[in-house]
């Protein structure tokens, strides 16, 4: 098939266009680069199979390029991070819903087979239930959680008006390898890494109770790939949790990034945790029910936490020190 990734470039993005790329798909990536870089894609970019279009989803004529001639179309082009939203909203809204808008009258008026998306978790806000079920949610506790709720609400639309198969796909904490350690909104998982190979205390936020479903990148890639093949017109115009099913406090995962690491360099075990203020908009725990997707998908996720450190730090190791 002829797949367009936006924010191909990015974290989840540039591992899903390699994944793709092995398996004779032909790909287009789109990326405006701030916040992906040419380096997630150096291994593919002489592919005769890969193009890349450099272009931002805020233009509905960039997006009508890519789109032209796509048989599915993953949107992964957003700005992420709750922290980032809360201090500039505008860009968040004008990237993650304006920019969406675009990417689905692009895709409609392509007459594009599908269009799958990365939703989030952060759209459940201040339900306290848990597991977190697709169909339960509660109010937005940032910016950021707002416009990943306006994208399942168009997309939904879009499926019922207009006839565009959509899937929506809420990850739940993604980690893995290509995950940038970089800047005020790196993620948590490549910080903490970062620190502790530099001999650094890990900063937590607030008091290492907060628990998380963290999610290893290839469980995210077979969900889109399911997503991506699935016919059952229940299991279409939807969204679904992807995650492994299981929460580990931030206590946990500095644990198992100590002992993972100190195979590395013993003294890492040693080095201790350091304790900061909490972060606004800030979810306290997150599981996932993924009873959904495996019903409708047939996702059978492989990587739980510990499993997904343990086979991804050597790229860790060897890529952000």
């Amino acid at each position: 098939m002829k797949i367009l990734v936006t924010g191909g470039a990015g974290f989840i993005g540039s591992n899903l266009c390699e994944y793709l790329l092995a398996h004779n798909h032909s790909i287009t990536c789109l990326d405006n680069f701030s916040t992906g870089t040419i380096e997630n894609i150096s291994d593919i970019q002489n592919d005769i199979n890969f193009k890349l279009i450099e272009g931002d989803i805020r233009d509905l004529d960039v997006c009508r390029d890519a789109c032209d001639q796509i048989d599915m179309v993953l949107h992964h082009a957003a700005l992420g991070s709750v922290p980032r939203s809360i201090i500039d909203p505008l860009t968040s809204h004008q990237v993650n819903i304006d920019g969406f808008l675009n990417m689905l009258i692009a895709s409609r008026d392509s007459k594009v087979k599908r269009f799958i998306y990365a939703a989030s978790s952060s759209t459940y806000g201040d339900s306290k239930s848990l597991p977190k079920v697709e169909e339960v949610i509660g109010k937005p506790l940032s910016p950021y959680a707002v416009t990943k709720y306006v994208n399942e609400v168009y997309a939904d639309v879009f499926g019922n008006v207009y006839g565009l198969d959509t899937i929506g796909l809420r990850y739940f904490n993604v980690f893995g390898r290509k995950q940038s350690k970089n800047g005020a909104y790196a993620a948590v998982i490549p910080k903490f890494i970062s620190q502790l190979i530099n001999h650094e205390s890990p900063i937590i936020n607030g008091d290492g109770s907060y628990s998380r479903d963290f999610t290893y990148i290839d469980n995210v890639i077979q969900a889109n790939v399911l997503a991506m093949k699935v016919s059952n017109r229940d299991a279409i115009n939807t969204v679904y949790n992807v995650a492994y099913g299981e929460r580990n406090t931030l206590n946990d995962l500095v644990a198992y990034l100590k002992r993972i690491l100190s195979k590395y360099d013993p003294f890492i075990g040693e080095i201790d945790t350091v304790y900061g203020p909490l972060r606004p908009g800030d979810i306290p725990h997150s599981l996932a029910n993924i009873d959904k997707i495996k019903m409708l998908l047939g996702y059978n996720p492989k990587f739980n936490l510990e499993k997904g450190l343990e086979v991804a730090i050597d790229w860790y190791w060897n890529n952000i020190q």
